[in-house]
């Protein structure tokens, strides 16, 4: 799908892929992801353009099509979050609904908190302890790259060795934004008024409980679907859920 391009964080080239036309729904795939993986290859950005939305779907800084530069400085604290916020504002969206997926989800939490207001929020495949205690799921992956080409089956990254493979992720950017990415207390929490969903797979405990960070929201709900934090995304419940909860 061709994408267009807008100026994220300190001008860096935030890659755009839409699909529909509607509503506009801001989607935020993965770590090591892209908007092609996430949302486009399974099947969620068209459910939701045959629902009458508008798909929008950056690839992140450092993943798919958008820069990736292997200066530190151009990852400050929270970037992602950074860029969100230029996004929302280089596109002119007002009225729309916000989407994301693990890092993705971290990300749009930290941006509400940060000033963003969608309609509705989806925050898939990720749980309580995955925003308070990111720093230690962040280097579980800073590992991963670390040793990377090393790590054998039954190793705990070995996982996300294979992952890096499938997608050629630039191990250098991607170790750099990880580095970036801060801690959500849950008291922030407080700034997520909207409806939320969150929407996990049934053997996905990668980011701890879904069902308590639900719990802990002004406005939550808890959505399970099939598959674990690699699958769930694949499966077509997962668009479902999403869908019907924005519609």
């Amino acid at each position: 799908m061709p994408a267009s391009f807008v100026s994220g964080s300190g001008g860096a080239r935030i890659a755009v892929h839409r699909l529909g036309a509607g509503r506009p729904v801001l989607l935020l795939h993965g770590l090591f992801s892209s908007a092609e993986v996430n949302w486009i290859k399974y099947g969620t950005a068209q459910r939701l353009a045959d629902a009458g939305f508008e798909a929008i779907m950056p690839d992140l800084r450092a993943h798919g099509q958008s820069d990736g530069p292997h200066d530190p400085a151009a990852y400050p604290p929270d970037v992602l979050v950074a860029d969100a916020l230029a996004l929302v504002a280089a596109l002119g969206l007002n009225d729309y609904d916000l989407v994301g997926f693990s890092l993705g989800a971290r990300t749009a939490v930290q941006a509400v908190v940060a000033g963003l207001r969608p309609r509705r929020l989806v925050l898939g495949g990720m749980g309580l302890e995955g925003l308070s205690g990111w720093a230690r799921r962040s280097a579980h992956f800073i590992d991963a790259i670390d040793r990377f080409g090393t790590i054998e089956r039954g190793d705990p990254a070995f996982v996300a060795q294979a992952f890096m493979k499938t997608q050629n992720v630039d191990r250098v950017a991607t170790r750099l934004l990880l580095q970036s990415v801060r801690d959500t207390p849950p008291e922030a929490l407080e700034a997520l008024t909207m409806p939320t969903l969150v929407v996990c797979g049934a053997d996905d405990g990668d980011n701890g409980s879904a069902p308590d960070l639900a719990a802990a929201l002004p406005d939550g709900r808890y959505a399970e679907v099939p598959g674990n934090h690699m699958s769930s995304v694949t499966k077509p419940e997962f668009g479902v859920a999403i869908t019907g909860f924005l519609t």
